[in-house]
This record gives structure tokens, sequence and C-alpha cells, in this order.
């Protein structure tokens, strides 16, 4: 089954390749689904979503291996603060599962940033927008589908 995220990098011909891991275990935190698939944690890039003090929206893509920075993502969304939305809002708000949380074809356009160190990769892993699915990507191409700008998030 093809994924809003593979269907909007096709539509664009923005070359991925596809890696699937079995979830039945339950573990799909960064760590476990780095290993599945033969990644280092640094290159597989989570994504989170938050809420700005103002009620806005926005989403940043660090890397598995870091946390976020909620100061460095408040300065990066303009806000004052932001804190992570609660996983039960999750679907509702993006369209995804929690573990399948991707930076491409949330429901809604909300703003994205991915962490800078992003570029220091030939190519990164990111949720391909289901448990058991991730897309591996060149991080400017990353950038060019989910319409994210690059700052210091971690």
């Amino acid at each position: 089954m093809k994924t809003n995220a593979v269907r909007l990098l096709e539509k664009a011909g923005i070359s991925h390749v596809v890696h699937s891991y079995d979830s039945a275990d339950g573990a799909i935190d960064a760590r476990a689904v780095a290993e599945k698939i033969g990644f280092a944690l640094d290159r597989l890039f989570k994504t989170l979503v938050a809420r700005t003090d103002d009620g806005r929206i926005v989403v940043f893509c660090i890397p598995g291996s870091a946390e976020l920075d909620l100061k460095k993502g408040a300065r990066c969304a303009g806000a004052k603060s932001v804190a992570l939305v609660h996983k039960s809002e999750l679907k509702g708000l993006t369209g995804y599962e929690r573990g399948g949380c991707s930076p491409i074809g949330m429901s809604h356009g909300y703003p994205a940033w991915i962490d800078e160190t992003a570029v220091l990769h030939p190519t990164i892993v990111v949720s391909g927008g289901k448990i058991g699915l991730q897309l591996e990507l060149a991080p400017l191409d990353l950038i060019r589908a989910s319409g994210a700008k690059a700052g210091d998030l971690a």
C-alpha cells in the first residue's frame, strides 16, 4: 500500500528508497527502527508535532539520536514557547499516527523545520506515513518535498 508521502514523492519525481520493517514486536521508537533497517541513529530523523504558545501547529524533524530543544524550536517558529502535542492528537492534526508521522504529506500544510545536521548526510530516513515504513532520501529533497526550512533544533 502506498502512503500519501510515497505518492507525493513519486508525483514530484523525487528519488527515494522505501525501507520496511516488522513492527509486530511493538518496538517503533527511533533506536529500534534504525536498528531494524540498518541505519545509524543520527541518520534516522523523527518527526515531532508541537503547538506554539499562540496555538499554531508546527513540525520538527530531528535526528533519532537527539532531543528537541524546545527553546530552539520556539525560536525557529517565531514563538515564545512550544510544547509537543499529545499523541492522541496526532491523527486528527496530521492524518498520521504516532510512529508513522511523516513530514511529507500531512493533511494540513504546517510550517516545518528540519535540523540543520541533516545536510551532513548524503541521505536520511524519515517515516513513510505508516508504522513499518521508512523513506530514505537526500536531505535537500526532503526539504523540498515537505516545504521545510533548516534550523538549529537539537
